[in-house]
């Protein structure tokens, strides 16, 4: 494999409206190229990285998960702009010179790769805290907070924006050596290095001395890279648009955000090696020792049993506490006792809820709802498959009987298909924090965690988004006859775009032709 090469800069769709690297097309690729690994680096966020390792596990090719990451250009909680250099050096000249902290003052750029589990950690670690701590216009980490989180971390100069480069744009040659050995010591002499690239952009070629320079006086290695944001060639006019929709604009629009240079794409080897073999020897096999150090990560994604457990007392289990909670608070649903069906019911789903190991998280639940209902804060009846069960509805944790309604217990909790019961929970948005805040109270606050989901682009919105970056105003109306050709969304699911072409899927004949 000494002739092979590993793309470490690699933006997937979680670099949210700019890379436009679907995950599994991604690996699909790296396959067909030969490559024996392939990095994960998005913009300010680590959101990928489970199903960047899942995919990972379908194929041959080993994962390295990592982050182009934000950096303030001073301490994270300075929350203003700042500039290295003098006013006039603020934009870059026709050579590349001058251009000073990207963001309008507020961050730089640098790759960050996990070499080890604890190090993947680390890097979590570190995506979270720049948001909590460092955000300004983008979630910013500094060199205080990154010393701490280190170890197990593999880190380079990153892009023409990273802190290093800027400061070679400026002329600030020591300032430069300076910060590439803060991170040298930071990092360690062997996991920290100088990153080249070349996109045909004058702002690469105009530091790329001063980084040789660097290399060789504080003698670190040199590392090159692809700053992909699709996956082949044919896809650049695609990502153009997509960066058209994030900045609200069209294509023809001449002031519009765009990818100055090109081949943001993933390169083959031979393509790689091509160029960097002559002109900087060394740096594409550098991609090589970097992948062979990346260790498995497989701990950090196995299977671990999270539930919450409830405070007991000695002697007792979650089992005895759930069974009592039920006899406590039935008499609340059912005053006049309960029928043969009833009990029969509850010892069931008793049974498959102490089976299944989630006495604990019914007994959570149960308390964050009841004492939300006891302050007066409004609380939904209940959705989902969470109704269906009777156990739920005695604990007050929804107000629906099943057995009333004919609700199926096994669509929620099904000793057969083993996955974990989600309960979804309205409150008072006005009281919402209140809610919070008594869970964090109660568990703690490293205990509680908020959870995100992404919102994907569907079939309509695409088309819509599509005809206006290419049409403009008169995209709206193309638009709308194309989205009345389309079938009707089943399950609140249109037909994906690809179906539309594809006689052989199961709702092509339904589409009118515009």
């Amino acid at each position: 494999m000494t002739d092979s090469f590993v793309h470490l800069h690699v933006h997937t769709e979680y670099s949210m409206l700019d890379g436009a690297a679907k995950v599994g097309a991604l690996f699909g690729e790296v396959e067909r190229l030969g490559m024996p690994a392939v990095a994960m680096t998005d913009h300010g966020n680590m959101y990928g990285s489970a199903e960047f390792y899942r995919r990972s596990k379908q194929s041959g090719v080993k994962p390295i998960i990592g982050i182009e990451s934000y950096l303030a250009p001073g301490s994270r909680y300075h929350k203003k702009p700042v500039f290295w250099g003098q006013a006039s050096q603020r934009g870059s000249d026709e050579y590349g010179e001058g251009g000073d902290v990207s963001g309008a003052g507020a961050y730089t750029h640098m790759t960050m790769l996990a070499r080890t589990a604890t190090g993947l950690r680390n890097l979590f670690r570190l995506s979270s805290l720049a948001s909590f701590q460092g955000y300004y216009r983008k979630p910013r980490m500094d060199r205080e907070l990154i010393a701490e989180y280190a170890d197990g971390v593999m880190a380079t100069t990153g892009c023409p924006s990273g802190e290093v480069q800027t400061r070679l744009r400026l002329g600030q040659h020591e300032a430069a050596l300076r910060a590439a050995s803060d991170y040298r010591d930071i990092f360690g002499k062997e996991n920290f290095f100088l990153e080249l690239m070349d996109h045909g952009l004058t702002i690469e070629r105009s530091v790329r001395e001063g980084l040789l320079d660097i290399a060789k006086r504080l003698e670190l290695p040199l590392l090159a890279t692809n700053d992909s944001h699709y996956v082949t060639v044919d896809q650049a006019e695609s990502h153009s648009a997509l960066l058209c929709v994030q900045a609200g604009k069209t294509l023809d629009d001449p002031n519009r955000f765009k990818l100055d240079g090109d081949g943001y794409y993933l390169k083959s080897a031979a393509e790689m090696r091509d160029y960097w073999d002559k002109e900087v020897p060394g740096a594409a096999s550098n991609t090589l020792l970097v992948a062979e150090r990346v260790e498995s990560y497989d701990s950090v994604f196995s299977e671990v049993d999270r539930m919450p457990r409830f405070p007991l007392l000695e002697g007792e289990t979650e089992d005895d506490l759930l069974r009592a909670d039920v006899e406590k608070y039935a008499p609340t649903r059912f005053p006049n006792g309960l029928t043969a069906e009833y009990k029969e019911r509850i010892e069931i789903e008793l049974g498959v809820i102490s089976n299944m190991g989630f006495p604990g998280y019914f007994l959570v639940v149960g308390d964050l709802v009841r004492w939300a209902r006891s302050q007066k804060i409004a609380v939904g009846p209940g959705r989902g498959s969470a109704t269906g069960s009777l156990v739920a509805y005695i604990l007050q944790i929804t107000d629906l009987d099943p057995i009333e309604h004919k609700l199926i217990f096994e669509r929620f909790l099904n000793p057969e298909r083993i996955s974990p019961p989600d309960i979804d929970l309205d409150f008072d948005e006005r009281r919402r924090g209140e809610v919070m805040r008594y869970t964090v109270d109660k568990w703690g606050e490293e205990n509680v965690a908020q959870v995100i989901t992404f919102g994907t682009i569907k079939t309509k919105a695409a088309i819509k988004d599509a005809a206006r970056v290419i049409h403009g105003q008169a995209g709206f109306g193309i638009a709308d006859r194309i989205s009345k050709a389309l079938p009707p969304p089943i399950a609140a699911k249109d037909i994906p775009l690809s179906g539309i072409f594809d006689p052989a899927h199961e709702r092509y004949a339904e589409a009118s032709e515009v």
